[in-house]
């Protein structure tokens, strides 16, 4: 049996895997969505630096896991590359779905792809929080409406301090037994450093013809692609 720790990335809390944990549990794994600390209902929990991948070290030791398979998505695939490396012969496999991947001292912030003056200006103007994202950031992401308006309500501020958090590596992402879910609504190729990764032994590519929020648009062949991660 492995144990799934499930975890959403920006503005999203633990609820955003809803439809894919039953799956999950029904064909006799364990399934544990984690909310980060100062998001969703955890919005009151103060972050600083390392807190992301902390809650993540923490809940797989609080609950005794093993066989723990680590999903990231989007902003979350930088605390789980991090945790992936402290949990030791816990670790079974690691699942990036559309994920940013972490670099020894880079930070979400700092790879900002539109560069990372704007996003920190951006956070800055926000009260130190990265504001939720909109009903047209949903667009051309294969979400239905009811799908986007699910996540814009949900959606929480997100805290600045682990956007900009530098990472800390104490296993190199190469070495970690992974899987890289590119969802191709959101652009067609894998980042520069997540090919390099992939051209390792230990990294294989999923593509899925969806957008960046499979959690909502596919969930069920999202949890067909986990469930397979967990067989590897």
């Amino acid at each position: 049996m492995a144990n799934f720790v499930l975890v959403a990335g920006a503005w999203l809390g633990s609820w955003a895997w809803d439809e894919v944990v039953p799956a999950l549990r029904e064909a006799g794994h364990g399934a544990h969505p984690l909310t980060l600390s100062g998001l969703a209902e955890k919005q009151a929990v103060p972050t600083g630096p390392q807190t992301h991948v902390r809650d993540i070290v923490e809940e797989v030791e609080r609950l005794g896991l093993r066989d723990v398979v680590l999903v990231g998505h989007s902003y979350s695939g930088i605390p789980v590359g991090q945790a992936a490396g402290r949990i030791g012969d816990r670790l079974a496999h690691v699942v990036f779905v559309d994920a940013s991947v972490p670099a020894e001292g880079e930070s979400f912030v700092s790879a900002w792809w539109e560069g990372p003056a704007k996003l920190e200006a951006a956070i800055a103007g926000n009260g130190g929080h990265w504001a939720p994202l909109t009903r047209d950031d949903c667009d051309g992401q294969g979400l239905t409406e009811e799908q986007a308006a699910r996540i814009v309500a949900g959606a929480t501020p997100h805290p600045g301090v682990p956007l900009a958090d530098p990472a800390v590596l104490v296993r190199p992402l190469g070495e970690l037994p992974a899987t890289y879910v590119k969802c191709l609504l959101d652009g067609a190729e894998p980042t520069d450093d997540v090919a390099r990764l992939l051209a390792g032994e230990r990294w294989r590519l999923v593509e899925m013809d969806t957008g960046h929020w499979p959690m909502f648009s596919r969930p069920d062949e999202l949890a067909r692609i986990l469930l397979d991660a967990a067989g590897r």
